[in-house]
């Protein structure tokens, strides 16, 4: 009972999570909140970080048997993939995407200033993003199957990679109705998770 529980709760924070920042969402909000839309983002990442904490410390306070552990050589190849795992993430986060846009810091600051032509958002294909499409989320499997103990991990690591392959195809949708036939052309050239493997065109 306690596995369903928690798999609810961490479906229902998902699909929360996922709606929230939905095409058809966002376009609802640009049209109610107009140039305040600008401070939406930064309401994304908070309250999304406010449902996070307690569900993930409630998770916790669940007993579960141990399913799994790391002796060496076993261990060294765990703390070898989980420390790739987060370079990879932070790399990435800073210098293949736009931080600040992420967190709504640079929204909030294009709001105070007076209004200008706005350029077109160019699709970056350098770094890490000439490897892989989504380098973060590739990066955030990794870890999460680095922390693989107890049966509850198990469960919560499954329930949130399957999360993470279907949040980047919805990803992949809006960003081929953004960048068009460009972005078309990068899934034929980049692989989407799996570096250095055939990409296709789905």
């Amino acid at each position: 009972m306690n596995y369903l529980l928690v798999v609810i709760l961490w479906t229902a924070y998902c699909t929360l999570h996922s709606f929230l920042i939905s095409v058809r969402f966002t376009d609802l909000m640009t049209r109610l909140l107009k140039k305040y839309y600008a401070f939406y983002r930064l309401f994304y990442v908070v309250i999304s970080f406010i449902l996070l904490v307690p569900l993930i410390r409630f998770t916790g306070e669940f007993e579960s048997p141990v399913i799994m552990t790391y002796d060496a050589p076993l261990s060294v190849a765990r703390y070898a993939l989980m420390s790739g795992s987060l370079l990879l993430f932070f790399w990435a986060f800073f210098f293949d995407y736009d931080s600040l846009s992420f967190f709504g810091i640079r929204q909030i600051l294009n709001f105070a200033k007076p209004k200008t032509a706005t350029t077109p958002v160019e699709l970056k294909r350098n770094g890490l993003l000439g490897m892989v499409r989504h380098p973060m989320y590739l990066a955030l499997i990794l870890y999460l199957w680095c922390q693989t103990f107890r049966m509850m991990d198990l469960v919560i690591n499954t329930l949130l990679t399957l999360y993470v392959l279907i949040g980047t195809w919805l990803e992949e949708r809006k960003l081929v109705l953004e960048f068009g036939e460009a972005y078309l052309r990068y899934q034929r050239q980049v692989p989407m998770l799996i570096p250095f493997a055939k990409s296709k065109r789905n």
